[in-house]
């Protein structure tokens, strides 16, 4: 049997250098990757995550994705990642992310003055 070690996210954990969720796992033809799955649907623009699921490879991941999030065809495009590439920002980093757009009032309409047509908006 070939088997070889790599390094795992698991879903959720956010990875840091002292270890935050990665861990060295022994992978087997039984333990394949871990795949984020999004859709997107006949009405909307946009994909949106609908869940997981393991799969050996992108082609399998699709086909598995298509089998258990489209069943009644709701869906026109499928995409698929695997959660390894994602990366998140860290929780404690929410106010060097965020905070700079606070001192920038022109991104928010708030001292516009509407014409009485538009007032409903």
């Amino acid at each position: 049997m070939n088997t070889q070690f790599i390094k795992k996210n698991y879903y959720g954990d956010i990875p840091d250098e002292k270890g935050g969720g990665i861990t060295n796992v022994k992978i087997s033809g039984q333990d394949w990757p871990l795949w984020e799955v999004f859709i997107r649907s006949k009405q909307g623009l946009d994909h949106k995550h609908v869940g997981s699921l393991h799969a050996s490879d992108a082609k399998m991941a699709i086909e598995n994705a298509r089998d258990v999030y489209t069943r009644r065809m709701e869906g026109v495009s499928i995409w698929v990642v695997e959660s390894i590439n994602i990366h998140a920002s860290a929780p404690e980093e929410v106010g060097e992310l965020f905070e700079p757009a606070e001192d920038k009032i022109y991104r928010h309409p708030t001292f516009y003055n509407l014409p009485e047509e538009v007032n409903k908006m």
